[in-house]
C-alpha cells in the first residue's frame, strides 16, 4: 500500500492543522499536527484506517477505480444539459475598460430574422436528443430600439415554441425596459455585472454617451426580481476595484437583493484572455485574487451574506458535507457548451466566440462543421493532457480552460492549472476552521 496519487495535502491558512483531500475517493479530513506528521513521514500507526478512505491504496486497484469513475463521468456528461449561446450582435452601448471582444474587429451589424430561424433549425437538427437551453449573449443583446427588441422577441418566441428556457447576459442598462417582455417567457436567469457602487462602477463600465450606468442597472435588477426573473449579479474583480466588494455587499443587502430567493452572485477575475490590455499590472493571478477576498471576508464577514466564494472544493464540501464527483474535465467547449453568432458562425464557447480563426463551422447560410477541430475540443480532458497525469490536483482542477491554455501555449492539450491546494487551504480554513456562517 502506498499513498494515493490523488491525495492533496496542504496546511490550512491561519491554523496549525492540515487538510488531506482525495477527489477520487471523495474523502476529506482536517488533521491535527501529530496526525499530519504521521502522513508526512509515512509511518502509519493504523494503515487500515488510511486505506479505508482511499488515502493509502494498491496502485493497480486505484487505476481500476480511476477508469470506472472516468467512464461514469463520460456517461453523465453525455447526458448533461447543453448551454447554447446565441449572439444577435457584437454591438455594445458600453465602453468597458477590459472588454476582450473589442480587439476582434467584428462588425456591429444588425441580426436578420432568417439567421435566428437558421439557428433554431440547427438546434432542432443537431441537438434534438439533448436537454438544452439558450443563453443570449453579446456584445449587448438588450439594446434600445425596435430592431434589437424585435430580435429578442423572436428569440423568446422561438424558444417558447420549443419549451426551452432562455438566459441573458447583459450589461443591464436597458434591463428595466425589457423586464416586462422577459417576464412573459421562461427565463433561466439574467446575468448582470456591477463592478462597484456608483462612480466606481461607472469608471470601469461607462456608457458610451458618458451617462451613469450604475443607477439604471440597479433599477433593472429591482424590476427583474419584482417580476420573478432570477438575477445572477456578477462582479469583475482586479486590484483596482477589489475594495468595492464590501460596499457592493452592503448595497445589495440594503436594496433587499440578498434576501431574495431569485438572487445569486458570482465573482469573475479580470484577466488577459486573447490580448494585452492597458494596466495589466492591476490584474490578479488566480490565487492572488482569492487571497485578497479571504482577507476582506476576515475584515468584513458580512460579505458572505452577499457572496460565498467556491475556493475550489471548499464551498461544496461545506454546503453538502461531501465532495463532488471527480472532475475529469472543466472545459465545457463542444461538450456542454456551444456558441453561435449572427454572422452564421459556430464556436466552441464564449471564450472563443467572435475571434477569427476559432470558428468550428457555420449554421448559416449553409451548414458545415470542421470535424477535426471539434474532435480536438471533445478529446481534451485530464486523460489527454500530459501534465495532468502526474498532478495530484487534476481531479479537482479538471485541466482548466482550453481556450486559455491554447492562447498561452498554442496547444489545446496543454493545462490551464488552478491553484487547488492553496484555494482549499483558504476555503476550508474560512468555512470550517473559522466557522464563518
Amino acid at each position: 500500500m502506498i499513498p494515493s496519487a490523488h491525495n492533496i495535502f496542504v496546511p490550512l491558512k491561519d491554523s496549525d492543522r492540515y487538510l488531506l483531500v482525495n477527489p477520487l475517493s471523495r474523502q476529506a479530513d482536517i488533521l491535527e499536527a501529530e496526525t499530519a506528521e504521521e502522513y508526512r513521514t509515512g509511518r502509519f500507526s493504523v494503515p487500515e484506517e488510511w486505506a479505508e478512505k482511499g488515502y493509502l491504496v494498491d496502485p493497480d486497484e486505484e487505476k481500476r477505480r480511476f477508469k470506472a469513475a472516468y467512464l461514469d463521468f463520460l456517461d453523465k456528461r453525455d447526458n448533461d444539459e447543453v448551454q447554447l449561446f446565441f449572439l444577435p450582435t457584437y454591438a455594445c452601448n458600453f465602453a468597458c475598460t477590459y472588454c476582450y471582444q473589442e480587439g476582434y474587429g467584428n462588425e456591429a451589424e444588425p441580426c436578420r430574422p432568417e439567421v435566428v430561424d437558421a439557428f433554431f433549425a440547427y438546434v432542432d437538427a443537431e441537438f434534438a436528443s439533448r436537454r438544452k437551453y439558450i443563453t443570449v449573449f453579446g456584445g449587448e443583446p438588450l439594446l434600445s430600439g425596435p430592431a434589437p427588441r424585435a430580435i429578442v422577441e423572436k428569440i423568446l418566441k422561438s424558444a417558447g415554441e420549443r419549451k426551452l428556457d432562455t438566459a441573458f447576459v447583459t450589461n443591464g442598462f436597458h434591463l428595466a425596459e425589457y423586464a416586462p417582455l422577459l417576464a412573459t417567457a421562461s427565463i433561466r436567469e439574467v446575468q448582470v455585472t456591477l463592478d462597484g457602487v456608483g462612480a466606481a462602477h461607472d469608471a470601469r463600465r461607462p456608457h458610451r454617451s458618458g451617462e451613469s450606468s450604475f443607477a439604471r442597472i440597479a433599477s433593472g435588477v429591482d424590476a427583474c426580481l419584482a417580476a420573478g426573473i432570477p438575477i445572477n449579479l456578477r462582479m469583475v474583480v482586479d486590484k483596482e476595484n477589489i475594495g468595492e466588494l464590501p460596499k457592493r455587499a452592503s448595497f445589495a443587502r440594503e436594496r433587499g437583493w440578498t434576501a431574495h430567493s431569485l438572487f445569486k452572485t458570482q465573482l469573475g477575475r479580470n484577466y488577459e484572455l486573447h490580448q494585452c490590455q492597458d494596466g495589466a499590472g492591476k490584474l490578479y493571478d488566480r490565487i492572488g485574487m482569492y487571497r485578497d477576498v479571504y482577507a476582506l471576508i476576515g475584515e468584513h464577514p458580512e460579505i458572505l451574506e452577499f457572496h460565498r466564494p467556491a475556493f475550489s472544493l471548499s464551498k461544496f464540501l461545506w454546503e453538502n458535507g461531501e465532495l463532488p464527483q471527480p472532475l475529469f474535465d472543466s472545459c465545457p467547449g463542444t461538450k456542454t457548451e456551444w456558441a453561435f453568432d449572427y454572422t452564421g458562425r459556430i464556436f466552441s464557447c464564449t471564450a472563443t466566440v467572435g475571434k477569427a480563426g476559432e470558428e468550428l463551422g457555420t449554421f448559416f447560410p449553409a451548414r458545415s462543421l470542421n470535424a477535426e477541430k471539434v474532435c480536438g475540443w471533445e478529446d481534451r480532458d485530464v486523460t489527454t493532457i500530459p501534465e495532468c497525469a502526474s498532478c495530484s490536483s487534476a481531479l479537482a482542477c479538471g485541466g482548466g480552460c482550453a481556450s486559455a491554455a491554447k492562447n498561452r501555449t498554442g496547444n489545446i492539450l496543454a493545462p490551464d492549472c488552478r491553484p487547488v491546494g492553496e484555494l482549499l487551504s483558504l476555503g476550508v480554513s474560512l468555512y470550517f476552521e473559522k466557522e464563518v456562517s
